[in-house]
Parts: C-alpha cells; sequence; structure tokens
C-alpha cells in the first residue's frame, strides 16, 4: 500500500486546519475583523482584474497609469492566465467558466517571439496546469479522460514543448531565453540564474504525470542534479552559470533574487513527487545556508567558495523563506526571520528590493516595491501552521498600505520608491496571480484550498479510480495550485494503478452499511467564497463526491498537533518500508 501511504502522508502534510481559537484570544482579541479584511481583499481583486480587461487585454499586462496594456513576456494575455486559478478562489466560477473559453480560443504559442523560459514555465504552464486539474471543481464541461486530458492540458504541454530546445545543452542547464518559434536564438547567451535552472520540477513532472510523456520531467530533473553537481566544496550554490560550460559567472550564495525558488522546488518538489532525494538536497544545502549566510536571523549573501559575506543586505525576494522553513517543519526559526523581515515592512509600509541590514535602510536604485507577495505568502503558511494574530497584523498592514500607495484609477501601481511613494506605469501579473490570492487565503480560513482531506472527488479515468480536491495543494512560485493526488490519475501501466481503489471500495461498503447520505454538491455562484460544502455527491461524469460530517474520513489524519503532522514528512522520506 505505498501509494496509500504517500497519500495519507501528503494529506497529514499539508492538513493544517487547527482548531479554532479560544474566545477572547488572537485577531478578535486585537480588534481585526478578518471577514471585513477579506472583503477589501476581493474588491482589491476586482478593480485590479476589471481594468486589466477593459484597458489592457489581451496584453500581458495592464499600465495603470496611462490605462493601457503592454506585452511583456511574451504576450499570452498572461494576466488573464494568472488569475484564473483566483478567480476560482474567490468563488467566481461563471467568470472562470468565460476566461477558459477565451484562452482556447485566443492563446497562439506558435509566434515568433523571444520568450523566458523560466517565466512562461511559472506562469504560463503553471496557470494551465492548476486552471485544468481546477476546472471539473468549477463547472466547465470536461471532456472524457480528465485529468488525463483536456483542451487547458493541451495548452500547457504546447508551450512547454516550446522550452524544450533550450535545455539542449551539454550540462542539460537550460538556456535562460528561447524563440517559440525558432528554438533557441544562434547568438543567446549562455548564462543563466540558478533559479532559472532548478525551476521546472513542480510543472514539468506534473505534465509528465499526467501526459504520459516523460520527456518533461526527465529534462527538468537533469537540470536539478547538474546543480547540484556543481555546488561548491562548503556546499553553496552561486548566482549566475553557464549553461555550457557549468563555470560559475556570479558567485554569489544566498537565499534570495536569481537563486530563491531553486531551492523552494527542491522542497515542493519532494513533496508533490515524494521523493527522498530532492528533499536531501534541499536539507543538505540548508546545512551550508545556516553555517555560512546566517546571522541573527537575517541571511547575508556571501561568495560561493569562502563563505566570506559579499554583500549584506536583505531582499525582497528572500522573504518566501520562512514560509519555505514551514513546509519542513522549522516553525520557531521561520517566525524569527519572519518577524525581522516584518520590521521592514513596518518601517516603509512594503518591502524595498534591497535593504542594508546594517545601516537599515534602503539601498540605492532598489528602493522600489512591485507589490510582490513573497512575505505575505510567508504569513499565509505561517497562520496555517500557529494561528499566532501576527501574521493577521501583517495581512492588514498589506491591504492598508497597497490600498493607500498603491491604487489608481485604473488599477494597483508598482511602487517605484518606498521612501516618497512614486509609482511607476507596470501592474505586473503576479498581483493577481500571487499577492491577492495569498491575503485572500490568509483572511479566509475555510477556502477550499485549505481543505484537510475530509472531503475529496473520486474520479473515474481510463486507468482506474484516483482521488482529487482532497487538499494539500503544492503551489508553484507564482502561486498556481497542483493536486498532487492528481499525478497519481494517469498512470499507464496496469501494475502502477494506484492502490487506493481498494480502500475506496471498503469506504463505500462502510458508508452503506452506515446509511451515510448523499447529497448533490451546490455549485459555488458568482460572489461566493469557494469553500467545500457538507456531505455532498455528484455522480455526473463517473465523480462520487464524499464527505462525513463531524467524523474524519478514512483518508483523513487523525487529529495531532502541527508538529505531529509534519513528523510524518520524516517516515515518508526515512522510512525504508
Amino acid at each position: 500500500m505505498a501509494a496509500l501511504r504517500s497519500l495519507g502522508s501528503l494529506l497529514c502534510l499539508w492538513a493544517l486546519r487547527l482548531p479554532a481559537l479560544p474566545a477572547g484570544t488572537g485577531a478578535a482579541a486585537r480588534g481585526l475583523d478578518v471577514a471585513s479584511y477579506r472583503e477589501r481583499v476581493r474588491a482589491m481583486f476586482y478593480h485590479a482584474y476589471e481594468h486589466y480587461l477593459e484597458s489592457a487585454f489581451p496584453y500581458d499586462e495592464l499600465r495603470p497609469l496611462t490605462c493601457d496594456g503592454q506585452d511583456t513576456w511574451g504576450s499570452f494575455s498572461l494576466t488573464l492566465i494568472d488569475a484564473l486559478d483566483t478567480l476560482l478562489i474567490l468563488g467566481n466560477v461563471s467568470e472562470f467558466q468565460r476566461v477558459v473559453n477565451v484562452l482556447q480560443e485566443g492563446v497562439d504559442f506558435d509566434i515568433d517571439v523571444n520568450a523566458s523560459v523560466f517565466e512562461t514555465n511559472i506562469r504560463v504552464v503553471g496557470g494551465l496546469l492548476s486552471a485544468h486539474l481546477l476546472s471539473k471543481k468549477a463547472g466547465v464541461e470536461v471532456e472524457v479522460g480528465w485529468p488525463c486530458s483536456g483542451p487547458l492540458l493541451r495548452m500547457a504541454e504546447e508551450a512547454a514543448r516550446k522550452l524544450l530546445p533550450a535545455f539542449q545543452t551539454p550540462t542539460g542547464m537550460p538556456y535562460g531565453t528561447v524563440n517559440l518559434l525558432h528554438g533557441v536564438n544562434p547568438g543567446e547567451t549562455p548564462v543563466t540564474c540558478t533559479a532559472g535552472i532548478g525551476t521546472f520540477i513542480v510543472e514539468f513532472a506534473t505534465l509528465s504525470h499526467l501526459t504520459g510523456d516523460p520527456v518533461f520531467e526527465d529534462v527538468a530533473r537533469k537540470a536539478l542534479k547538474a546543480l547540484w553537481k556543481n555546488r561548491s566544496d562548503i556546499g553553496l550554490v552561486g548566482n549566475h552559470i553557464d549553461v555550457v560550460t557549468a563555470k560559475w559567472v556570479a558567485q554569489d550564495a544566498g537565499i534570495g533574487a536569481g537563486v530563491d525558488s531553486y531551492f523552494e522546488y527542491l522542497v515542493k518538489g519532494a513533496i508533490l513527487l515524494q521523493d527522498k532525494e530532492l528533499m536531501s538536497m534541499f536539507l543538505e544545502y540548508n546545512k551550508a545556508i545556516k553555517n555560512y549566510t546566517k546571522f541573527d536571523d537575517w541571511y547575508l549573501w556571501v561568495q560561493m567558495y569562502k563563505g566570506t559575506v559579499s554583500m549584506p543586505v536583505f531582499q525582497s525576494l528572500e522573504a518566501y523563506w520562512p514560509g519555505l522553513q514551514s513546509l519542513i517543519g522549522d516553525v520557531d526559526n521561520a517566525m524569527r526571520t519572519f518577524l525581522n523581515y516584518y520590521t521592514v515592512w513596518k518601517q516603509f509600509g512594503g518591502l524595498p528590493e534591497f535593504y542594508n541590514i546594517p545601516q537599515g535602510y534602503t539601498v540605492d536604485k532598489r528602493e522600489g516595491y512591485p507589490l510582490r507577495p513573497e512575505l505575505i505568502e510567508s504569513a499565509m503558511y505561517l497562520y496555517r501552521a500557529t494561528r499566532d494574530p501576527t501574521l493577521l497584523e501583517l495581512g492588514r498592514d498589506a491591504v492598508e498600505s497597497i490600498e493607500k500607495i498603491s491604487k489608481v484609477d485604473c488599477g494597483f501601481a508598482t511602487i517605484k520608491d518606498l521612501r516618497d511613494h512614486r509609482l511607476d506605469n507596470r501592474m505586473e501579473s503576479f498581483f493577481l496571480a500571487e499577492t491577492v490570492k495569498y491575503l485572500y487565503l490568509l483572511f479566509d480560513p475555510d477556502n477550499f484550498i485549505h481543505n484537510d482531506g475530509s472531503v475529496f472527488d473520486v474520479v473515474i479515468t481510463p486507468y482506474g479510480e484516483c482521488i482529487l480536491n482532497a487538499g494539500g495543494y503544492v503551489f508553484n512560485t507564482e502561486a498556481h495550485p497542483i493536486d498532487p493526488a492528481a499525478l497519481h490519475c494517469c498512470r499507464k501501466r496496469k501494475e502502477e494503478q494506484w492502490e487506493v481503489e481498494d480502500l475506496m471500495r471498503e469506504f463505500y461498503s462502510l458508508k452503506k452499511s452506515k446509511k451515510f447520505a448523499l447529497k448533490r454538491a451546490s455549485d459555488h455562484g458568482e460572489g461566493e467564497s469557494a469553500k467545500d460544502p457538507e456531505d455532498t455527491s455528484s455522480e455526473k461524469g463517473g465523480e462520487k463526491r464524499n464527505s462525513r460530517k463531524n467524523s474524519h474520513s478514512l483518508l483523513s489524519c487523525p487529529s495531532q498537533s502541527f508538529n505531529s503532522k509534519l513528523a510524518v514528512l520524516g517516515q515518508v522520506f526515512l522510512d525504508n518500508t
């Protein structure tokens, strides 16, 4: 029952719905109206989204100061793809369905455009995969064979195939840019940042598992292993490397810009794939990072071969790190680092791109805040782990700051300088994909994303039954949630069919003997929060929905403390049975 143990471990790892706080404690005691802030975040989303549709679509991004649009990453209507799963998280199934149709009709990847391999993967491939896996939940009429087939999956595969020529290097590490029509340009620079090499395993492994084509996961793994092979003797990686010669061009080692999502994907890839090798790589890096870059719960930049400090700065992109620490159970260290970063936010009303730690101030020409999500992302993860009301206060401060400083008539503008609040004429697509999404999830503890495994769908595929929507979503680095259970739905060989089928037959038998009532699942209409209903089922399209009120599902975790739940991760990666 290895597959069953993996599923149970995933559910336990991610089921962070903790008991309600006692009356008079936490956010209520501090006067924070969570429901009110949730609705303000919803209003922020629609202010930005509707102005994108009115003024910028079909361009990639909105220019909020001039109320027009621009193409930035490849002419994909990028903001629409990036915002799609956020629509469902906010409960707007009708707009989700409309946008799915728009994308199928209007997005073309067969174009003569030089595109970032990294950005196209995390925003386009990741966004389409997430939307594909959430389509049935959003009421889209899916085709026979879903989730192993479908138009959004085919679009994601087409986009990913356009990126594959970038991986054809002597080292297996990809070029940073590829022409979607012609492949890698002859004069393309071979220098790529570390994150641009190591941030593919989540999307590409998902594609391989859903389509049955191993090429995507294979190239992603080869790139990860090439970086691992070229780490320094003290266990660190630099910032930029030549993908042809494997020579490090920029030798600054840290957890921020140019490196960040490489570490993130080792952890998330390990969770998604139940892969002990990826987790082992991260844990080894984590030791070196603590030994050489950590000072008083800050993380500095050091020379990758010597460990000497090269830049005593905090970068806003590093603020994802406390959230990542929480995923491996290192909550105490995560909170201490988070509180350091939060002091910077309170100093400026946002996180400047660079912050000089000894001087306690911004770095010249790095004073801006483009509405990045990373600190809010960490707050969401840590709040699921601790219920510490300080984390909700960060969410409150983020809403107040963004509305006060960044909101303009046509959306929300990048803050060019946090010192005098000058604005720049750009609204990055990640504002709707990540920043607003993490804020909303921070203030919406009952969202379906936080499902603890007590509600799930059993879907019939050509390869047998599989479970979906049981929770445990793995966010890619653009905050697109991937259902890890979906990776077990499309296995082609009979001996690999998921062993949970036997469990489900037992579950149905038990349910029948105890006369559990089945009710049709209600749809979530526009403007409603997308929360899991109680005791529902639907048999349309071969799907049966199961839940047990006031009782644990056979696939849910027993009641236990947060640290105990995360201890299951140790069993997954250390248990040799």
